[in-house]
């Protein structure tokens, strides 16, 4: 962040057709929850180039130089201390690569969870604004969990006009906290000119939002599973009743709905547990169903062979247990499959890509998103805050 005589805030562009924007919420690099850090991502080497972003955040850069001083960008992103799928991380680097390319100095607000207590470093504040006024031209400061702050999730204000007093313009690169209007992701932008849209977000609207809009053929837009639990079992008659109202709904539209015939069952959650296949409707008590079964898998993947656009959210069980892993390492491979015959596949972030990760099959998918709940929201036709909050492109006729 800035100091207050020299603001600088950096995020994307948002545009109502080519981009939009929260702050990036994604773990960008493996570093600790407590302490600031300054770190050059000059040696990383990626390169991004959307012609209309580009001339806007280099004439703002521009600008500011002949000023006599470099912009200071920020970016929101979650990070973890521990971290498990670095998949949000690698999706976002080509932004911060590019900003600082570009002669920008990059500030990176940072969440994790909704931590309790207090910490030493900050976010906001006369130190904060130090390391911002010290940091050397193409350099990236991380801050400290911005929701040690209450105020944060609660959107007010002075919180936000505090964050972005560091900043010149802001940069929402996170998508996955795209549908949560935070301090961070949607209050800064009523004092950050311009609020822009990183390249991962714009990537994830282009595609979610391309799906469900113009579909390439038949559309299979939701793979549902619901994983059996013992903790859930006093569920199961609600979620009967959600199922039975959910199938009545898509047969009045017209909508092919499939359900598993099938299961894999186990005597209890664990990766030994005793496990045998039974109709999916002949779950004995005690019980539970950790997967699909082999006549499922048949019937989803000869469904799948005929779409040419498929949205995957939803492992078909518990595949972090091998011994249950079958049907979502099936599904996955299916898709990877179809991939290579031109079929448009989007995996809907959370567990599905973990699932493909484990396969290794990530890479041939169309688009990985990172956006779990965020990406959800867009399909259900709900407006996402941290987008709507971005500037929209002034188009001029030629």
């Amino acid at each position: 962040m800035a100091s207050a005589t020299a603001p600088t805030t950096l995020s994307l562009l948002k545009t109502a057709a080519s981009s939009t924007s929260t702050a990036a919420r994604a773990s960008l690099l493996p570093v600790s929850t407590s302490g600031l850090r300054t770190t050059s991502l000059r040696g990383l080497g990626f390169s991004a180039a959307d012609p209309l972003f580009s001339s806007h955040v280099v004439s703002k850069i521009r600008s500011l130089k002949s000023n006599g001083k470099a912009p200071r960008a920020v970016v929101s992103m979650a990070k973890k201390s521990n971290i498990t799928d670095d998949t949000r991380i690698r999706a976002a680097i080509p932004t911060i690569k590019y900003l600082i390319s570009n002669g920008a100095k990059v500030i990176l607000s940072s969440h994790l969870g909704r931590p309790k207590g207090k910490t030493s470093d900050d976010c906001i504040g006369p130190e904060v604004e130090k390391l911002v006024a010290s940091l050397p031209d193409g350099a990236v400061l991380l801050l400290e969990n911005v929701r040690f702050y209450k105020e944060e999730e609660k959107n007010e204000p002075e919180f936000a006009k505090k964050l972005a007093s560091l900043a010149d313009l802001y940069v929402n690169d996170a998508f996955g906290t795209a549908h949560r209007a935070h301090a961070s992701t949607e209050g800064v932008t009523k004092f950050l000119k311009p609020s822009v849209a990183g390249f991962l977000l714009q990537k994830e609207l282009d595609y979610l939002v391309g799906a469900v809009s113009t579909p390439k053929g038949h559309l299979l837009p939701l793979w549902v599973v619901l994983r059996s639990h013992p903790r859930l079992e006093s569920l199961s008659r609600s979620w009967r009743s959600v199922i039975s109202s959910f199938w009545v709904e898509a047969k009045a539209k017209g909508v092919s709905l499939l359900l598993p015939s099938d299961v894999i069952i186990a005597d209890k959650f664990a990766p030994d547990a005793n496990s045998k296949i039974v109709p999916a409707s002949a779950i004995p008590d005690g019980w539970m169903g950790l997967d699909i079964g082999p006549e499922s898998v048949k019937t989803f993947n000869e469904a799948l062979g005929t779409t040419q656009t498929v949205i995957w959210n939803g492992p078909m069980g518990v595949f972090e247990f091998e011994k249950f892993a079958v049907g979502t390492e099936a599904i996955a491979k299916k898709l990877a499959e179809l991939s290579g015959k031109g079929v448009t596949t989007i995996i809907g972030g959370g567990d599905s890509v973990a699932a493909v990760e484990k396969v290794g099959v990530a890479d041939v998918m169309s688009h990985i998103s990172t956006g779990g709940g965020a990406s959800l929201e867009l399909l259900e036709g709900k407006a996402l805050p941290g987008v709507l909050a971005l500037d929209e492109v002034v188009r001029v006729a030629v």
